[in-house]
């Protein structure tokens, strides 16, 4: 707010009283203008948010029971509409799980935001260092709703050339498989479009992981999904990653049991072992217990929400795709 000087005499002051006047008129002005804003924006429903964002009314309906970000107007005998700033906030979910941020921490922020409604408000609240990928995922979601397999395929490769696994995975892989798993799990249609994005995203992770040159490491890391556990695209990225990386990797694959697991490490005695789990029940942390010890021990990692950190004392968890790499290399000595 601008801060008036004192007056020195009696026409400066009536001057600034006219002055203050024309002031709290044009701010009135500016507010009525703000709230008709705001107002235009008001009583949305739920697929007129959902073409405004682009997304399925199924995604909306999932973000409202799981995270609260649901409509905030509601009349009697009416259903409930989205006001300007449920807009806002739902824009800001969206944006930052396009940009890798995983859904809770992404919902966390966008129920946390206060400020304007605006795009370039918006945009402003997403730090500096979130890649936001957002024209490529919704090209690529566009793509597997027409099931257009070729250019999904030559999209993707293009993007895991220019900007290797790691950034790829996090920056568009995991914010396009979010947002196509959403709209399957709420309307229980289109499985067969996740199914098609999936195949092609493994394939394409299978080809990076190639037959390495001279690895760094003599002994292979051991990587596998634990128990009963089915959910391997994860595990896929890991091996390419690593092969980015010159390290060498034994892919077990989905549904591992734990006495494959230490069959494997008493044989090979690899320096580090991967355990994904994505589903809680097949995060079971007394299965660690049953890897053999042998020297020099493995650094033994864990991914996948399936996994709870207050559970797990005896190996590492990781948060993402980077965090896992980085723990291999240094159990690796690289």
């Amino acid at each position: 707010m601008t801060e008036n000087s004192m007056a020195e005499n009696s026409m400066a002051e009536n001057s600034m009283a006219e002055n203050s006047m024309a002031e709290n008129s044009m701010t009135e002005n500016s507010m009525t203008e703000n709230s008709m804003t705001e107002n235009s924006l008001e009583a949305l429903t739920v697929a007129a948010v959902a073409r405004r964002l682009g997304v399925a009314p199924a995604t909306l309906r999932t973000w409202d029971r799981r995270y609260g970000l649901g409509p905030s107007e509601h009349s009697t005998g009416e259903h409930r509409r989205y006001n300007g700033r449920d807009l806002a906030r739902l824009t800001l979910m969206r944006k930052l799980v396009i940009a890798g941020v995983s859904p809770a921490e992404a919902a966390q922020r966008a129920l946390g935001f206060d400020g304007e409604v605006s795009p370039d408000a918006i945009a402003n609240s997403i730090s500096n260092d979130v890649a936001v990928r957002e024209e490529l995922v919704e090209t690529l979601i566009r793509a597997a709703r027409a099931y257009d397999r070729n250019f999904i395929e030559e999209l993707l490769r293009s993007e895991l050339s220019a900007r290797g696994i790691t950034n790829t995975w996090n920056e568009v892989i995991v914010p396009l498989l979010i947002l196509i798993g959403d709209e399957w799990a709420e309307s229980g249609t289109g499985i067969e479009t996740e199914h098609l994005v999936s195949e092609i995203i493994k394939r394409l992770l299978q080809e990076a992981n190639a037959s390495i040159q001279n690895p760094i490491n003599a002994r292979p890391v051991l990587l596998a999904c634990i128990g009963e556990e089915m959910h391997s695209l994860a595990l896929y990225a890991l091996g390419a990653a690593l092969s980015e990386r010159k390290i060498a990797t034994q892919f077990l694959g989905a549904r591992t049991p734990i006495e494959a697991i230490s069959a494997v490490v008493k044989r090979s005695a690899p320096p580090a072992i991967f355990l994904w789990a994505q589903l809680d029940k097949n995060g079971n942390p007394e299965v660690l217990g049953e890897i053999p010890s042998i020297r020099p021990a493995p650094r033994v990692v864990l991914g996948g929400p399936g996994w709870k950190r207050d559970q797990v004392n005896s190996a590492v968890l990781v948060d993402d795709l980077l965090d896992a790499c980085e723990e291999i290399m240094r159990a690796v000595g690289a």
